[in-house]
């Protein structure tokens, strides 16, 4: 699996002679089937960083987070997630509905490690996988088109203190965020929100 550069990154290549080092590392360590290695990867980690980019050329950055578990590799070459209640603006999903390009980025940050996984992405909303996920509005599938490793050397050392209170749980009432009780919120949540 080759990853196909740009005209302005093989510029900024050939400018600082990394060329020869950008296409080794092509050969050698994109793929387009997930590992069983990167299976435990990514299905022992608690969160990711989803970029996507509306039909504008618009680009946004999200933070998604769960428990151990919560994105899972279905195969070789797809995963899912669940899409949890949010702050109702749907900036990511939305431009997955619309452009479905994704981008992700999965960091252990104790472990100091890092990958990518770039693919097209869909929204299904009769997904079985709903039955795994208490509370989830509707399954991410994504397929794969690039899997590749990050240089780990600017990552942070960090621990984990405690998971969020706010993730889905079987059996555990949710809370509620402050800010959905705050007075410029209240009046305009959706009808069935437990805030209300």
């Amino acid at each position: 699996m080759s990853l196909v550069y740009s005209p302005t990154s093989r510029a900024l290549q050939d400018a600082f002679d990394t060329r020869r080092l950008a296409d080794r590392l092509a050969d050698v360590k994109v793929h387009d089937r997930f590992t069983d290695d990167d299976r435990q990867f990514i299905e022992r980690l608690d969160m990711f960083f989803l970029a996507t980019v509306d039909a504008t050329g618009q680009p946004t950055c999200s933070y998604k987070g769960g428990d151990p578990g919560f994105v899972t590799v279905l195969d070789d070459t797809t995963l899912a997630f669940p899409s949890y209640d949010g702050n109702g603006m749907y900036l990511s999903m939305g431009n997955v509905a619309e452009t479905q390009g994704v981008g992700m980025l999965f960091i252990d940050f104790e472990g100091q490690r890092r990958m990518r996984v770039d693919g097209t992405a869909r929204l299904t909303m009769e997904d079985p996988l709903l039955a795994r996920h208490p509370e989830a509005q509707f399954i991410v599938r994504v397929e794969a088109t690039r899997i590749y490793p990050n240089c780990p050397r600017y990552i942070h050392k960090l621990q984990l203190v405690e998971r969020s209170a706010f993730v889905p749980r079987r059996d555990v009432r949710t809370p509620i965020p402050a800010w959905k009780q705050a007075p410029w919120a209240v009046d305009v949540l959706p009808a069935n929100d437990p805030a209300r």
